[in-house]
């Protein structure tokens, strides 16, 4: 098993892609600790994986909630080796100048900011046990953005960027830190992200922009963070990883 004996945090992980990453990590011999504000999600992700998992209810834009993930991944597991930053939201498909402030400031609450708080709850406890692994799930949209999705498109270029640097500062720690990048997947919010309903013809439209052909799925993703987050990957940092099929070339 590529992960045994350590032990993880997943924000996000009641549902999508930060769900799948639980299942894999836990299957490939992590201890798992899933935090989302959808308490029953990830009590229902956690009891579908098994002993090794326990579901915290947070929100990400706390840090009060975060630390107190932070802690609940030193118990469950003895330490805190990978945390991966999934948790994330949009705002719907529409003209930048017709989302709100509100909206924009939950964007970058949600998706930037939290990685704040996260690094500031995990940064020392890896520094004391002398490494450990962050990834950031960033996404195409902030490498190769489009309409619709200004603001959005912004906080993903934020986490892209800020993947890079804090692999450079930490990198004597021996932290290492990633970015993976997917395109548009068949999750939740994949309405929001097309501003249309998500219907089979809208769908296409849409893949039809993709060289492989399909949106992201859970596995995809969760196959990369596996890769970047074991021993294989012992002297990757910094890199943003593109999960695409292809939409970025």
């Amino acid at each position: 098993m590529r992960l045994a004996g350590k032990s993880a945090l997943v924000t996000g992980g009641g549902a999508g892609f930060g769900a799948e990453i639980a299942r894999v990590f836990a299957r490939e011999g992590a201890s798992v600790v899933i935090l989302d504000l959808n308490g029953e999600g990830a009590a229902a992700t956690a009891a579908e994986i098994g002993p090794v998992a326990r579901a915290v209810t947070g929100d990400v834009t706390r840090a009060e909630d975060i630390g107190a993930a932070v802690s609940a991944a030193r118990d469950n597991g003895g330490a805190l080796d990978i945390v991966v930053n999934n948790a994330g939201w949009t705002h719907r498909n529409k003209p930048m100048l017709e989302v709100t402030e509100d909206e924009f400031d939950r964007l970058y609450a949600i998706n930037v900011k939290s990685i704040y708080h996260m690094a500031n709850a995990c940064v020392p406890v890896m520094r004391a046990q002398g490494g450990g692994v962050i990834l950031n799930i960033g996404s195409t949209a902030g490498i190769r953005p489009r309409p619709g999705l200004t603001w959005y498109n912004s906080t993903k270029g934020a986490v892209n960027l800020l993947s890079r640097s804090m692999a450079v500062e930490l990198a004597s720690d021996r932290i290492r830190v990633n970015c993976v990048a997917p395109v548009m997947g068949a999750t939740g919010l994949l309405e929001s992200f097309m501003g249309l309903p998500d219907t089979p013809e809208n769908r296409a439209r849409f893949i039809a922009t993709v060289p492989l052909g399909r949106l992201a799925e859970p596995r995809d993703i969760a196959s990369a963070c596996l890769y970047l987050a074991s021993d294989e990957a012992e002297f990757i940092t910094g890199t943003v990883f593109e999960v695409d099929g292809g939409r970025t070339v």
